[in-house]
């Protein structure tokens, strides 16, 4: 089997249930979720010794994306969704774990520190651009509920992550500094 189709050569892709245009907006969406999973991948080979459990978290996350991705590709009606609110209770749980590891915060502090600490922060960024592409099919389209909620707690387990990863390589976050006089 050949990888290329040539069906989407004329620039039509197959969501389950429905032929679209590539420019979709729920294609979009599932594409926004499938570039975060890739991301995690690249992400996955930065994270440095004594963060398995976070190696884990990401693996795990990789997974949901690829759930959530074909909950978001699925126009055909629903009641039984691939991604589930105890997805988001995991990474709560996460979070406050993670939290709990790094000093608490008296102000903005930029991406940065170690390179896994960085490329979580872009995971950050990445997820809630994800949301928010998830927010602008929801208003017209059937989409699960639990997407948006679980997309909002994952670029917070992706910040809290990325400070944890800072301590345990023992650096700092870098503060903000406002250039306003």
């Amino acid at each position: 089997m050949k990888i290329y189709t040539k069906s989407g050569d004329e620039g039509d892709t197959h969501l389950i249930g429905k032929k679209v245009k590539k420019s979709n907006e729920r294609v979009e969406a599932y594409g926004t979720v499938d570039e975060l999973n890739s991301l995690i991948g690249v992400t996955l080979t930065s994270i440095p010794d004594g963060c398995e459990d976070m190696k884990e978290d990401l693996q795990k996350i990789q997974h949901e994306l690829f759930d959530l991705g074909a909950d978001l590709a699925n126009v055909t009606t629903r009641e039984n969704y691939y991604i589930q609110n105890e997805f988001t209770i995991y990474l709560e749980n996460r979070i406050d774990y993670y939290w709990e590891e790094a000093p608490p915060l008296e102000q903005f502090i930029l991406p940065g520190g170690h390179t896994a600490a960085a490329y979580l922060h872009q995971c950050r960024t990445v997820a809630r651009r994800a949301e928010r592409r998830i927010v602008d099919i929801s208003e017209e389209v059937q989409t699960p509920a639990e997407a948006i909620v679980y997309m909002n707690r994952l670029s917070d387990y992706f910040f809290a992550a990325a400070r944890a990863v800072n301590v345990r390589t023992d650096l700092e976050d870098i503060p903000y500094r406002s250039n306003r006089k």
